[in-house]
């Protein structure tokens, strides 16, 4: 399974993101697909997850202003964010696996893809 990550980059505070991960190869088996984060120090945390059936997880601080969305006859999963802070600033990593269970390292990986939040 691969996994292409695109759509970071620099957004003023108060404004929006919109990221996109396509998966391809063997993603048949694929369950849930998700968005982690990892801040310059910190360890990578999920932000949101999504199962194949449309079931949604979030992390506390951004369940009112991210919103996780899949599309899977194209295999992609998207990420909008609003209302982005400084503190929203990280590498975000898509990733997948065959099960939902968000308490285990997801076994597929994207690249990174950062997003800076700055005034």
């Amino acid at each position: 399974v691969q996994l292409q990550a695109s759509g970071g980059g620099w957004v003023q505070t108060g404004g929006s993101l919109r990221l996109s991960c396509a998966a391809s190869g063997s993603i048949f088996g694929i369950n849930a697909m998700g968005w982690y984060r990892q801040a310059p120090g910190k360890q990578r945390d999920l932000v949101a997850g999504i199962t194949r059936a449309g079931l949604t997880i979030y992390r506390d601080s951004v369940r009112d202003r991210f919103t996780i969305s899949r599309d899977n006859a194209k295999s992609t999963i998207f990420l909008q964010g609003n209302h982005l802070t400084p503190e929203d600033t990280a590498v975000y990593y898509c990733a997948a696996d065959e099960t939902a269970d968000y308490s285990k390292n997801f076994t597929y990986w994207g690249q990174g893809t950062q997003v800076t939040v700055s005034s």
